[in-house]
């Protein structure tokens, strides 16, 4: 009996850090898990947020391309998406369209009667 309290009383400190070393290695792979598990959700949400912005970007620029004309309000809701789109790592048929359409004039052109 004396010869286990003997060895324990000379290894204590190194089975206490041991127990730490095991509680800490099992938090830190769940905490590991979550983080993926996150990272995955934020991925996804960013993908999903680039795809409206796109869709968006797309529908209003082919509207005033057919409409051969883009108001400078029109202007700032294409800016106010495109900024976001493009942060985002969107791709150049967005941007694409984007340009074409600050290339049109502010105005309809004048009908000729």
């Amino acid at each position: 009996m004396e010869s286990i309290m003997q060895y324990i009383s000379v290894h204590w400190v190194s089975w206490v850090f041991g127990i730490i070393s095991v509680l800490l290695s099992g938090a830190y792979h769940k905490l590991s898990k979550q983080l993926k598990a996150e990272r995955a959700r934020t991925n996804a949400i960013n993908a999903g947020v680039l795809a409206l912005l796109h869709d968006r970007l797309y529908q209003a620029c082919t509207f005033y391309l057919k409409r051969k004309y883009c108001t400078l309000e029109d202007r700032d809701n294409l800016e106010y998406m495109f900024r976001p789109y493009k942060a985002l790592g969107g791709n150049g048929t967005g941007e694409d369209l984007y340009n074409r359409c600050l290339a049109l004039p502010y105005e309809p052109a004048e009908q000729e009667v």
